[in-house]
This record gives C-alpha cells, sequence and structure tokens, in this order.
C-alpha cells in the first residue's frame, strides 16, 4: 500500500468496530490492514503511513492478538520464503457474533412491545414473565409471534391460549415457522379436496339407482 493510498471505510466497519471499545491504535490498525494489499506486519512502514509512534502500534497489535481478534497465517511468497501475514478472519466473525447478540436482544425487546400493541394495554409482571419463560425454553422468537399471529387472529389474545398454541406446536415437533406453515398448508389443501369430492358426487345418478 502506497504512502500516498487512502483508506477506504465502510460506516458499518465504525459502527461495528465501536462495539468492540477497541482503542484509537487498535481501530487504527484494524483499518490499516483491512486497506493493505500484503497484510505484512511492517511496523516502521505502518509508523510512516499511520502517523503513529511504532511503540503505541507494536502495544495494539499485541492487544489486538491477545484478544484474538487477529492472527497471523504463514504462506510462501513467489521465491518460495515463508512469510507472516494478518488476518482478520477473527475480527469479521467476532463482529457477526456481536452484531448477532444485539439483533437478538432487541428482537427480543420487540416481542413485548408487539404483545403489548396486540392486547391494546401494558403486559402484566406474569405476562411479562410467561414470555420470557418461552424464550428461555428455546421457542424461536419467530414461532412466539406466529402463535400470537394466530390467537388474534381467532380473537384469543390471552397468553394462556397462546401457550396452549406453542405446547401443540411443541408436541407436533413444530421447531419452525415454516413447519407451523407447512402443517396448515396440508390441512388446507386436504379440507379443500373433501370438499371437492362432495361437491363432484352425483346426488341425482344416485338417487336413480335407489
Amino acid at each position: 500500500m502506497s504512502n500516498n493510498k487512502k483508506f477506504v471505510v465502510e460506516a458499518n466497519f465504525i459502527e461495528n468496530a465501536m462495539r468492540l471499545n477497541l482503542s484509537l491504535s487498535e481501530f487504527l490498525l484494524l483499518l490499516y490492514f483491512e486497506n493493505a494489499d500484503d497484510g505484512i506486519f511492517d511496523l516502521e512502514k505502518i509508523s510512516q503511513k499511520l502517523k503513529v509512534d511504532s511503540n503505541i502500534l507494536l502495544e495494539a497489535f499485541n492487544n489486538l492478538f491477545s484478544k484474538k481478534l487477529i492472527t497471523l497465517e504463514s504462506e510462501k511468497d513467489i521465491i518460495g520464503k515463508r512469510i507472516d501475514k494478518v488476518s482478520l478472519n477473527n475480527f469479521y466473525e467476532k463482529l457477526n457474533e456481536t452484531k448477532k447478540r444485539e439483533e437478538k436482544k432487541q428482537l427480543k425487546e420487540d416481542i413485548f412491545s408487539k404483545f403489548e400493541s396486540e392486547f391494546g394495554r401494558p403486559l402484566s409482571g406474569t405476562e411479562f414473565e410467561v414470555i420470557k419463560a418461552w424464550l428461555d425454553k428455546m421457542y424461536s422468537e419467530e414461532l412466539i409471534l406466529k402463535a400470537l399471529d394466530e390467537a388474534v387472529y381467532n380473537g384469543a389474545t390471552s397468553i394462556r391460549y397462546i401457550d396452549t398454541i406453542l405446547y401443540e406446536w411443541q408436541k407436533k415437533g413444530f421447531k419452525t415457522v415454516e413447519d407451523v406453515e407447512n402443517n396448515l398448508k396440508s390441512r388446507y389443501e386436504n379440507r379443500k379436496l373433501e370438499e371437492t369430492n362432495i361437491l363432484e358426487y352425483n346426488w341425482l345418478e344416485d338417487n336413480e339407482n335407489k
């Protein structure tokens, strides 16, 4: 990477990196390797590029390494010499894990808001604990919301009714919304087939044969 080359950084890189509580020097070092052409840790070169003291960068590098946000991967260059290159794979995996945890937390918070919206009132302490217990039982958020939709459709917006739905789905082995929808689709198709058979039955001919 030439000294005249500017860093390119996406907004989500900054946003996600901030979630990890990195120091400025650690962030700059990650940003450097994000844009680096070769991934080689050349302390003097990086110090000149970032305009940061080499001792500070070395400390930042060791911190990132001890946090397991970066690793060194060995490979051979064109003349067969083995060199170590910095890999950011762990950093990206950490960002994904952090993002998923936050999304899951947000989704849980949205579930309570969704229940209150459909019920038209704040949840009681007991209702809040029941919903929390569903989540702790490893019911997926999507499955719980699907049960809520079913209850609303049937005009029975009560925690007990929704708990019964989830219990029945669990007995049937339903783990995803797709499992529920496939079952409902199958029942609907079977019902339509029964209705078609009744409609296509020749009642007049049956009466003449009697």
